[in-house]
């Protein structure tokens, strides 16, 4: 029986769900977990994020091809509609899912790691790694990261947002190899993406699309600006608000200079070290 961690990625979806999932592998240390990513480029990465074992599956549907009926997983994905999860509860011994929707519903035959909800059989917490936790000193006045993707290159589309603040760039994994090059020249003072925990570490201000990027942020004890991109998902919001974490919507430049003007005043809540209680979560799931 062996256990496997999926988790949705991809040109298209960026690298959220990934860098959480390497989150919790690293955490659960020496338990033995493959993790399957639907895009093959970064399952050869995943090394690179502490995580020995990883193979690309191309689309959700090939799981069962890679695993066996009674075998275990940890599922971190949008992609599959009720019908399709009610066949993996089935085909799995253990099945356990990470959601970010407030008004999700947990099923009798699985287990839920979620942000908003709370009660049996859910482990209400936030991944993120304790590293970020450590406070360091905040060289960099402002950075910015859009995210791991940009496929439409809305980021130089809507460079006027940002541009002149100078801010230090933060590259992502999924961008065009002469997009790359002209947003180095564009940006003297940038990142590379195997330079991320440094600019996460290093940042005073972070603006970003990235939610996991800017939960990351707050654990470090900066102040983030959450930008809301009209691709990504919404669901994260609420969780924000809740935090007083700022937010941009439609790139409104003015209300991101209101927000920058102001933002020693913003009482930013502080997110709870919670990686230790979702792997006593998973270990008991999984009976471990």
């Amino acid at each position: 029986m062996k256990i496997y961690y999926y988790v949705h990625t991809g040109h298209r979806i960026g690298l959220d769900r990934f860098r959480r999932a390497c989150t919790i592998m690293r955490a659960l240390g020496d338990v033995d977990i493959t993790l399957l990513c639907s895009d093959f480029r970064i399952a050869n990465e995943a090394r690179h994020f502490g995580v020995d074992k990883a193979v690309g599956i191309d689309v959700v549907r090939n799981i069962p091809q890679i695993a066996e009926h009674g075998d275990k997983l940890i599922f971190d994905s949008e992609e599959a509609n009720p019908i399709m999860l009610e066949d993996m509860r089935d085909f799995f011994s253990t099945f356990i899912r990470v959601s970010d929707k407030k008004d999700d519903v947990k099923m009798e035959n699985e287990f839920l790691i979620s942000s908003y909800l709370s009660g049996d059989g859910i482990c209400n917490a936030v991944a993120v790694d304790d590293k970020y936790f450590e406070k360091k000193a905040k060289t960099v006045e402002i950075s910015y990261f859009f995210g791991d993707d940009d496929y439409e290159k809305d980021l130089e589309k809507n460079l006027s947002f940002i541009e002149d603040l100078d801010p230090s760039l933060q590259l992502g994994f999924y961008y065009f190899l002469d997009y790359e090059d002209m947003l180095r020249k564009k940006f003297k003072n940038h990142y590379e993406f195997e330079d991320y925990d440094e600019m996460i570490q290093n940042s005073k201000i972070l603006i970003s699309s990235s939610p996991q990027a800017i939960l990351e942020s707050l654990a470090s004890g900066a102040m983030p600006i959450y930008v809301q991109r009209e691709d990504y998902t919404t669901d994260f919001l609420e969780l924000f608000e809740s935090l007083n974490i700022p937010i941009v919507k439609n790139y409104k430049k003015e209300d991101l200079i209101e927000i920058i003007s102001s933002i020693n005043n913003i009482n930013y809540s502080k997110t709870e070290q919670s990686t230790a209680k979702i792997v006593k979560f998973i270990k008991e799931s999984l009976n471990l």
